[in-house]
């Protein structure tokens, strides 16, 4: 069928959506990644820019409102304005933004937007987006803990949104509540009675003296050393395996550190301030013995641990002052108060995987979840449980006397008392979620920042030989108030007023109870992290807090493990038998996607980008190819492919030198069933009469050097994916690694043609440089280059770009250059000097680049923009990474020092072109 192209399949304003996406790494209080930790979520700002543009019409599919090129460039360039704004952080509850973005959707979609669909959800990311522009949105995921995080962003409070808290506490003369606020209210306060619940039941385990911490000062943590017995039959006792002895370290302060003391055949342990610490005493899984010197074999320990040996010794303790924490040594007091009975304590079942790559703890018999705790955290959680059951009626009754309906429960679609009450301990067993991955023996406490850190600081379940165990009472790290306030806070941040709807299918399940949809997702990626294990962390416990209310979510002992799409060779038998597992159910995947799916608009696939993987022949990301080869075998033709950064350095220098994108989004459509073979030929020919006009735009939408190559793929994978099979010469069909290598040495002809647009001494410098870089050359080469350039040595020395010296010659260097330099008084301007000018005064600042740009004006700008583009591909291919960095800085600043130059000169000009 003929289709109206998408935004997304010709321009995208890359920069502003990676800088957006790079920046919501920093955005923590409100951010939905803090109602309840998921790992590897998309950007909220790539998912927004991404369905956005993947449903308001290109410019150029109304060629009878925008015949001429250049209508379409001002056209995109309003579409771009909107989603400039639509993208950042404030633009997530700013409704004017947000009700401009929909009404520009319902005027592509002429009034009716259509379905999206993510059936690999996961942390929930594309799907809040979705409803956050108001479409009506659909999401699945296999994982139980997925599902119900998803929920709680997508249902649970739209369905009690404008409510009025129940509580008996809030003051009835405040008028409307709206959104989430009367849902967080009565989150807050029953989170209050359940915190001095708990405090009353077994608070007196944290406070050892009498009722008032050691010193007058809360205490916050305790710090904990793993212990083994030692193998030296001279030393009878553990002795502590530890990695650093240091806790504090901060720039510009004394290093705060434990300084273990053995003597009398006891260890004691001092906290220092100052000095050099000593050495620790287990390092990549071997320890020593520190009474003996004796070395302690990683076997021997493993080998303590399964026998359930493995012992902790306290060695510090840390307490809140007066602004400030104070670091204590540990006494007799400290280490009785933490013996604790915890055998009456209800237990997680279910032992963890013992995935080697992933689960770390398990070979040192720490292989039941319920293990990872000790018993005083162990005693606390159940205590919390408890109180979350006990709370639940006391919500209800509440609600009921409020004038709410008993009703039906949350999971039958309720809104009344009943599934109100279970809402709000949803809510409050999130709460604990966060507080458990900071109560168990794997936190560790953070010297640089003097915090504790959650046991997910990667994505694995890691062995730690020190841990610290946080004081569950405190309004300081890792306690429970501070985690009501986490929850609470990404509450309000949600969208309300649109309905999400999630269920816990497979993906391909998913897809065949939802018709005519848009698909935008983010798959599993090949061989990485099996989610399935380090989510029944979190698991294990939500069956005890949330099985009565998600009855079937928590129907299995562990999280579903066969049907998850990961190709884990320790799970499937084999290397090879877990990568037809996944190719198999991805293809069916995207295959049945492609039956249901509403062909009117593109979907939008995220991959994952890995570090290239480097093979025999030079080319690169194997996986990037195998995903490409499924997603064309599954019957799509892929019209984009756009490079997502959510990793930048600071600063105007550094802007945009990374060179490996966190994913690449893709646009596709189904390919159509008449579509023709190709020869070798044709399908050269075609890149070379097509892809130069697709990098021309690019170049115009300014896309950065960093991101052209990855952008490129997209206009010319989708000249080979239009084709039902590319014939080569022996009559086999072209592979996609094959197609991706043509595409790049098509990419790299257009780029040289465009030297034809330079001076000849730029052409010279050019050539020159590739070959010497800033070295010096042989005069004889260089003279033989200026003839061929239609230049000579002595006349590009004059023009200012080399120096020719004692038979040498090499090019200016940029810390060379004249700083008085005046473009309108050159008597021999070139490009090459316009571009290294222009890169010097964006180091210095983008208001000096604009007023060189000014000055040289928008013709011989644009040339030094684009020779940039050429020289940071030389850069690139001779992996000369600070000057690589400096030409895409160039063009990643052209924006703005365009719009600052125009607005200097009074004119609009430069900003319209570019």
């Amino acid at each position: 069928m003929t289709y109206k192209k998408k935004l997304i399949e010709v321009a995208m304003p890359l920069a502003v959506i990676n800088r957006e996406s790079a920046r919501e790494k920093s955005i923590r209080h409100g951010h939905p990644s803090t109602l309840h930790l998921w790992w590897a979520r998309r950007p909220l700002a790539a998912a927004r820019a991404v369905l956005w543009a993947s449903l308001v019409d290109d410019p150029s599919a109304h060629p009878d409102r925008f015949p001429t090129e250049q209508d379409q460039l001002i056209e995109r360039k309003r579409l771009f304005d909107i989603l400039e704004r639509l993208v950042p952080w404030e633009a997530t509850n700013d409704q004017r933004v947000l009700a401009e973005a929909r009404a520009e959707i319902n005027r592509s979609c002429e009034g009716v937007p259509p379905r999206i669909l993510d059936p690999f959800a996961g942390g929930g990311s594309i799907p809040l987006e979705a409803v956050r522009l108001g479409l009506k949105t659909f999401a699945g995921d296999l994982n139980p803990v997925a599902v119900m995080v998803e929920r709680g962003m997508l249902e649970v409070p739209q369905r009690f949104t404008g409510r009025s808290p129940v509580n008996s506490g809030f003051d009835r003369q405040i008028g409307a509540w709206e959104g989430a606020h009367g849902l967080v209210a009565d989150i807050e306060e029953y989170g209050r009675r359940i915190g001095r619940m708990v405090q009353d039941e077994v608070g007196q385990m944290y406070v050892p003296a009498g009722g008032v911490s050691r010193h007058g000062a809360e205490t916050i943590a305790w710090f904990w050393a793993r212990a083994v017995q030692s193998p030296d039959p001279s030393w009878n006792g553990a002795v502590p395996l530890v990695g650093s002895w240091v806790i504090v370290n901060k720039p510009g302060k004394p290093v705060i550190w434990v300084d273990p003391v053995v003597a009398h055949e006891t260890i004691v342990y001092h906290v220092r301030e100052g000095g050099v610490p000593g050495p620790g005493t287990i390092s990549r899984g071997n320890g020593t013995c520190i009474a003996t010197g004796t070395a302690i074999p990683n076997e021997y320990i493993k080998k303590e641990g399964m026998a359930g040996r493995l012992s902790q010794q306290l060695i510090a303790l840390v307490v809140q002052g007066d602004r400030t924490r104070e670091y204590l040594s540990p006494t007799a007091v400290d280490v009785e108060a933490a013996r604790v009975d915890d055998a009456e304590c209800w237990r997680p079942v279910g032992a963890m995987s013992t995935h080697s790559q992933y689960m770390g703890t398990p070979r040192y018999g720490l292989d039941e979840w319920w293990k990872l705790f000790t018993p005083r955290q162990r005693v606390v959680i159940d205590a919390f449980c408890r109180a979350l059951d006990a709370v639940r009626p006391q919500i209800m009754d509440d609600a009921l006397r409020a004038g709410m309906k008993g009703g039906s429960t949350l999971n039958a679609g309720g809104d009344g008392a009943l599934a109100y009450s279970q809402a709000v301990t949803m809510y409050l067993a999130f709460v604990l979620d966060r507080a458990i991955s900071r109560w168990n023996t794997l936190s560790i406490w953070d010297p640089s920042r003097e915090s504790l850190a959650h046991v997910f600081r990667m994505q694995t379940v890691q062995m730690t030989w020190t841990f610290a165990e946080a004081n569950p009472f405190s309004d300081y790290t890792g306690g429970w108030p501070g985690q009501i306030d986490w929850v609470t806070e990404a509450l309000l941040h949600l969208p309300t007023s649109t309905t999400g709807e999630t269920a816990q299918r497979d993906a391909q399940a998913r897809i065949a109870e939802v018709d005519n949809f848009v698909l935008s997702t983010d798959p599993p990626y090949y061989d990485n992290v099996p989610y399935s294990d380090i989510s029944d962390f979190f698991y294990v416990w939500m069956r005890r807090t949330l099985g009565a209310t998600w009855p079937d979510e928590c129907a299995t002992i562990l999280t579903p493990k066969a049907e998850e799409l990961v190709a884990d060779q320790y799970r499937f038998g084999g290397r090879q038998a877990a990568k037809e597992h996944f190719e198999r159910g991805m293809k069916s995947v995207f295959r049945a996607a492609v039956a249901r799916a509403d062909e009117r608009y593109p979907a939008t696939i995220f991959y994952a980008f890995k570090a290239a993987e480097e093979s025999k022949d030079g080319h690169t990301s194997t996986g990037w190819e195998t995903f490409l080869e499924g997603i064309l075998d599954a019957g799509l033709a892929i019209t984009a492919t756009w490079p997502i950064r959510t990793e930048m350095s600071g600063g105007v220098r550094n802007a945009g030198r990374n060179s490996l994108a966190s994913s690449v989004v893709l646009a596709c459509r189904p390919r159509v069933l008449s579509a023709p073979l190709a020869t070798r030929g044709e399908f050269v020919g075609a890149l070379r009469a097509e892809l130069a006009p697709a990098v021309r735009l690019l170049q115009i939408q300014n896309i950065a050097p960093v991101d052209l190559a990855q952008s490129a793929i997209g206009p010319g994978i989708a000249i080979f994916s239009r084709y039902a099979k590319v014939i080569e010469a022996d009559g086999k069909a072209m592979r996609v690694r094959t197609a991706l290598g043509l595409i790049n040495e098509v990419l790299a002809e257009v780029l040289s043609g465009e030297e034809s647009e330079f001076d000849a001494d730029t052409r010279f410098a050019l050539t020159w440089f590739e070959q010497f870089g800033h070295n010096p050359g042989p005069f004889g080469d260089a003279d033989l280059l200026a003839r061929a350039k239609d230049t000579t040595v002595g006349g590009v020395a004059e023009a200012g770009v080399v120096v020719s010296r004692d038979g040498k010659v090499r090019l200016v260097e940029r810390s060379e250059l004249p700083s008085n330099w005046d473009p309108a008084k050159d008597e021999r301007l070139t490009v090459w000097e316009a571009a290294q000018h222009l890169i010097r005064a964006v180091e210095l600042s983008e208001i000096e680049a604009a007023a060189l740009l000014t000055r040289l004006g928008g013709g011989l700008g644009d040339r030094a923009r684009q020779l940039a583009y050429l020289l940071y591909g030389i850069c690139d291919r001779k992996k000369w990474a600070d000057e690589a960095g400096a030409y895409n800085m160039l063009v990643t600043a052209w924006p703005e020092i365009s719009k600052l130059a125009a607005a200097a000169s009074g004119s609009d000009t430069q900003e319209t072109l570019f």
